[in-house]
């Protein structure tokens, strides 16, 4: 089968597209005919070996993927060949034009919803749903800042803030992203690379600043949104996609008496199966209510995804974007 191979860790220069050997299923796994594949910034960390989940090289990198079932393990009853499903490979398997995982791993795909779509799905919806309702605490009428607003999760934080009732001010960098996180449902918006976050969130807040701060990015921003955090708020802990892991002052948590949360949702998924599955339930009711509309912005074909992962890297990416075979 053909593949984007990981053989040494680096940028995404590195990967090639060649052949790579399939392997058969295990007695309780599937093996998946690839339609689409999601890409993600963790993917762009693991194929340089600074992801908190290490691939063993040569190694095929993405986490999840939509397809068709074209063979199951000896102990698999709850899915048969044929069945289009989609699947978490966690952090590699899913550039290529087939993959294995476990059937366990396997959800199904609602009707109406393209195998683009639901190849994006999952890691991102499912991570701000768990990061807004189980972490977060989100409310009705609360104010919401995202920040990273325009990428993939932020997106989705700006799309589900608003389906859960909060007031939602999205930052990024750009007027084209700003103009972006509106057509998908912002409040407000903000230009952090040119106006202070403290001073724009307090005042669009009337002064009491957010109550729930969804940050992807990390770095300054992180340490900035200390400064514009509402009392008794969650500084939910997503990545740190502008590189620096930053380190917070214990005092500024004890002075708003606010939290800072992190937001694991691979170790949440394990850990909480019930919960996990009660979550997706919930994603997929408001897809088919026509709710929740996600956006994908570019399509790749699957021999480009070192293109894709290089455009992730350098920020260029706005919304969901996934490989297709």
């Amino acid at each position: 089968m053909k593949a984007i191979v990981c053989k040494e860790f680096g940028p995404p220069e590195k990967l090639v597209f060649e052949d790579f050997p399939a392997r058969a299923p295990g007695a309780h796994d599937v093996r998946i005919r690839v339609q689409a594949a999601g890409v993600n910034f963790p993917d762009v960390l693991v194929i340089q070996n600074k992801y908190q989940f290490k691939g063993t090289l040569p190694f095929v990198p993405g986490g999840e993927v939509c397809g068709t079932i074209i063979e199951v393990g000896a102990k698999v009853t709850q899915w048969k060949v044929g069945d289009r499903v989609a699947a978490i490979t966690m952090i590699h398997g899913a550039f290529a034009e087939e993959t294995v995982v476990p059937a366990a791993a396997c959800m199904p795909v609602p009707d109406g919803m393209s195998a683009s779509i639901a190849a994006g799905f999952h890691l991102v919806y499912g991570t701000v749903i768990h990061a807004l309702k189980d972490r977060g605490q989100l409310q009705p009428g609360e104010n919401l800042l995202v920040l990273g607003a325009s990428g993939g999760v932020g997106l989705a934080a700006v799309q589900l803030g608003k389906i859960m009732g909060a007031r939602v001010i999205a930052a990024a960098s750009s007027p084209e992203k700003l103009a972006l996180c509106k057509e998908q449902g912002a409040d407000e918006v903000i230009d952090y690379s040119e106006e202070s976050l403290k001073d724009v969130v307090k005042k669009m807040t009337g002064g009491n600043g957010a109550d729930v701060i969804f940050d992807p990015v990390g770095g300054q921003y992180a340490q900035d949104s200390f400064s514009c955090i509402n009392w008794k708020g969650r500084h939910l802990v997503i990545g740190f996609a502008s590189g620096p892991i930053p380190e917070i002052a214990l005092n500024r948590l004890l002075l708003k008496g606010c939290s800072s949360v992190g937001v694991f949702w691979g170790a949440f998924t394990q850990r909480e199966p019930q919960a996990q599955a009660d979550n997706v339930r919930q994603l997929y009711r408001w897809f088919e209510e026509g709710r929740l509309r996600p956006l994908v912005s570019k399509e790749y074909p699957l021999a480009q995804g070192a293109q894709a992962l290089r455009d992730m890297a350098d920020r260029k990416v706005a919304g969901k974007v996934v490989l297709v075979t």
